[in-house]
Order: structure tokens, then sequence, then C-alpha cells
């Protein structure tokens, strides 16, 4: 069985993370998404906001298991017998710290490969930072999040 695990902050999920899931789940038997501690963010969601919002919006793919973790990304995806860590790319730029990321997990688990898979080319500037930046400001965010999400950020600012 092939598993992949999707690591990330995702605070919140988005659309562009919510296309690499879809693909994902194509072509693996079974992906874990986990939601992870990142001690150089200041997160808008709990963990266990995180993580519902993920299981929600991810329900339709029965091959998708959703979970958290605190720690290096190997470590984790070692314990889950997985073999594939998914990283996205939303442009160029993020190519050079997520080779970086890999080259590292590379020699501390020799066994698990990293695949990049490239977002769409609509979902290139999405990320949750922006997202969070506008919806703090009350500006539309329908495009680049579920209607689950909106609302969860609509309530986290008030509006």
């Amino acid at each position: 069985m092939k598993i992949a695990v999707y690591p990330g902050s995702f605070d919140p999920i988005t659309n562009g993370h919510l296309d690499i899931i879809d693909r994902s789940a194509r072509l693996f038997d079974k992906v874990i998404v986990a939601a992870s501690v990142n001690a150089g963010k200041n997160p808008l969601f709990t963990m266990e906001e995180r993580v519902e919002l993920i299981k929600k919006v991810s329900s339709q793919y029965p091959n998708v298991e959703v979970d958290c973790f605190d720690g290096l990304t190997v470590g984790y995806v070692a314990s889950k017998g997985a073999q594939i860590i998914i990283r996205g790319l939303r442009a160029i730029s993020d190519f050079d710290n997520e080779f970086k990321m890999a080259m590292t997990n590379k020699k501390l688990q020799p066994d698990v490969e990293t695949m990049f898979m490239m977002s769409k080319a609509h979902y290139s500037f999405l990320s949750s930072s922006l997202v969070k930046e506008v919806a703090c400001y009350g500006g539309c965010i329908k495009e680049f999040v579920p209607e689950l999400v909106q609302q969860a950020l609509r309530e986290k600012y008030k509006r």
C-alpha cells in the first residue's frame, strides 16, 4: 500500500491545499493530511480547529485521513509507515526552501521520498497568510477557501 503524508500548518486550509489533496488522493492508496505545529508561526486556529476544518472539507475522499503532529515531519511519516511526503509548490520562490527541506529529510530518513506538486495556475498566489489578511479586513475570500472556512474566519474576526 502506497501511503503519502501531506503535512502543513493549514491555518486555515485553502482551495489550493484542497487541490493538492484531491490530486494526491487519486495517486495514492492512502493520504494522511497532517496538521503540524510550526514554531515559527503563531496560528489563528487551534490545532483542534484546524483538524476539524480539514476533516469536514475533505470528507468526500475515502482514502484521506486527517491527523496532527508536533516534531520532525520525517519522524511522523516513518511512524505512519508512509513512503512519500507531498509538498505543494506555488512558484519558483517556494522551491529553494522546499528543496532544502527535502534534502534534509532524505538525510534523516533515506527511505522517504518527497514529491512536489505544482499548484494550478489560479492558486499560484494563494496562501493561508494571504487569506487571513484579506479576511481580517473584511475582504471577499469566496474564491480562496470553502464556505465552511469562510464562516470560521468570519467568526474569528467577528465579521
